[in-house]
């Protein structure tokens, strides 16, 4: 008898502190009838207009909506309001990483302003990032960010869009978008600065370019260039070695260096990525790092903090322009379709120093 009682106890108490499942058919008016209070105040508590709202009405509402299991149709809010809810994002891929990274850094901050993140490949082709920026296209979303890469931009003048839109990459753009980008020449200007600081003087570059254009390569190579001129020292063409831009890509170059007989006593890789597949290379063939060859990338990925040794790279501000992206179009989205002037950010890039690099 006492067991069963026990049992019956134990029931009531799982019961008493489950937590509550939402129940279907709740409405706003259900949490203000329960909490006391109007349907509008319930509406300025959902809707981050709590200034207009005591705090113990607050908390009151919130209470009753846990209670409830309370749940904003946003499908239906964003109907009303005329938004679809999310936001996209054009790249050209998500090999060898920094586009996956830039993904997930940009959806973690527009999921806190509500909004989805809807990623879209291009493939790096110009007729794809232009048809991104399409009317019809652009009709899913209530704003758009897109990584040119590809074709001339002089393209994008030439399409009608009244979109909120935000660009990203390397290239020049038309004066009417909002562009965020990397400081590519500075950023690569520091990565060679500092090798020959710690007493690199046969810098092989990896991805780079031997005629001058406006590319993320080309940029890059143009920062590695200045800072052999600073001090004096020629660049042989031996030492700029085109090749893609993944761990494999990386990995072939250097054992194709080593396989010429090319010297070199350091490598700045274009990529993180790059620059892993190039410390493979170099253990394989028994350089030591950094005692014979000294190794940088650019980006700051997170696998270069777990190599063997751990990656030196530079940092072209990463965080600073995902909040850039998502400050600039959240503004356009805010202020549509009242125009502003377009705006240009480039954070400033730094060098991450890790093991790959003696010190100075």
């Amino acid at each position: 008898m006492r067991s069963l009682c026990r049992t019956a106890r134990m029931r009531r108490w799982r019961l008493d502190t489950a937590p509550r499942r939402r129940r279907a058919g709740v409405t706003m008016t259900d949490v203000a009838r329960r909490a006391g209070v109007s349907t509008m105040t319930v509406s300025n508590v959902i809707n981050g207009r709590s200034q207009r709202v005591s705090e113990p009405t607050k908390r009151r509402v919130l209470s009753v909506i846990a209670e409830l299991g309370y749940q904003v149709n946003l499908t239906a809010r964003n109907l009303r309001m005329g938004r679809t809810g999310a936001v996209g994002l054009a790249v050209p891929g998500f090999a060898p990483g920094y586009y996956a990274q830039l993904a997930d850094r940009l959806a973690s901050r527009f999921a806190a302003h509500g909004l989805r993140l809807a990623v879209e490949r291009t493939g790096a082709s110009r007729s794809a990032e232009l048809d991104a920026l399409t009317a019809s296209r652009l009709s899913g979303y209530d704003g758009f960010v897109l990584s040119v890469v590809a074709g001339d931009v002089t393209d994008l003048d030439h399409l009608s869009v009244d979109a909120p839109v935000v660009l990203i990459g390397e290239r020049a753009v038309p004066a009417r978008f909002d562009h965020v980008l990397m400081d590519n020449v500075g950023g690569a200007r520091l990565a060679t600065e500092l090798l020959i600081r710690t007493g690199a003087r046969r810098i092989a570059l990896l991805g780079g370019v031997r005629v001058a254009e406006g590319s993320m390569q080309g940029l890059r190579t143009r920062g590695y260039r200045d800072a052999h001129e600073a001090v004096g020292t020629a660049v042989g063409n031996e030492l700029i070695v085109s090749c893609g831009f993944g761990v494999e890509d990386g990995y072939e170059a250097v054992r194709d260096l080593i396989g010429r007989g090319v010297l070199f006593d350091a490598i700045f890789a274009l990529t993180d990525s790059a620059a892993i597949g190039a410390l493979r290379a170099l253990a394989e063939a028994g350089r030591k790092v950094p005692e014979d060859v000294q190794v940088v990338g650019f980006d700051n990925l997170d696998d270069g903090r777990f190599t063997v040794p751990s990656l030196t790279t530079v940092e072209p501000g990463n965080a600073e322009m995902a909040d850039a992206v998502c400050t600039l179009l959240l503004e356009r989205m805010a202020s549509r379709p009242a125009p502003v002037s377009a705006r240009v950010v480039m954070p400033e890039a730094r060098i991450v120093e890790r093991e790959t690099t003696r010190r100075a």
